[in-house]
């Protein structure tokens, strides 16, 4: 018998079958995804202070802080002991979180077409579905699990309805990185449901680190570089 509370109890617990070298790999990704974060990340607070407007600059400064709130949390989560009631608390965060940097990543950029009414309707629409998302993670965990996963790649690449005003808008270096992340995060998204994979949790991580740099990066060369 446990004292376990019935909402608290962890029903894909049988899911973890993680060894010590894959819990390794998956902290070491973790780590130096939240330090370049929080050196990139400084970085282009820094240097866009003085180029941007008030808008743009709070929009940059949320995809950061956003972009530290996924790693940290899914640094607690997947490295949290299986046995402990706090890991299903935390896998709710985890993949709430994901929603929140999807809607975060966009608004800089979203931000920047001014001239589109469209586009302020997209930052609506897309922070909408995102609260959505954020709610049945934390409200109903455990379900709709594959839908979402649907769910978090269909918002991520809802903005294409508004390719050609943002090919014309931003630089085309941006343009390519914002895609190049894209496409890393789909790709991710393979290890992401390869259970059986070895290491596919770090590999996994490892896409979305990749993916949210290049994101952080397209925001530098439209924020920074492209204001000198």
């Amino acid at each position: 018998m446990t004292d376990i509370p019935p909402q608290l109890e962890i029903p894909f617990v049988g899911r973890w079958h993680y060894s010590r070298a894959e819990m390794i790999a998956d902290g070491i990704v973790h780590a130096v995804g939240i330090v370049l974060a929080i050196a990139a990340g400084s970085a282009l607070l820094a240097l866009a202070a003085f180029r941007v407007g008030p808008g743009e600059y709070i929009a940059a400064a949320f995809y950061v802080v956003s972009l530290l709130t996924v790693l940290s949390v899914s640094l607690a989560y997947n490295l949290w002991p299986v046995s402990s009631p706090a890991k299903w608390v935390l896998r709710r965060f985890d993949h709430a979180a994901i929603y929140l940097l999807i809607a975060a990543t966009y608004t800089p950029f979203l931000a920047q077409l001014d001239a589109s009414p469209l586009a302020r309707w997209m930052i609506v629409l897309v922070w909408i579905a995102a609260a959505t998302g954020i709610a049945i993670k934390v409200f109903l965990p455990g379900r709709f699990d594959r839908l979402a996963i649907v769910f978090y790649l269909a918002i991520g690449w809802s903005g294409i309805v508004l390719a050609k005003p943002l090919v014309e808008t931003l630089p085309t270096t941006s343009i390519v990185l914002i895609v190049a992340g894209g496409v890393v995060y789909s790709c991710g998204v393979i290890f992401f449901a390869w259970k059986g994979l070895r290491f596919h949790n770090a590999l996994w991580h490892g896409f979305v680190v990749t993916g949210a740099g290049l994101h952080l990066a397209a925001m530098v060369d439209c924020l920074v570089i492209n204001r000198f």
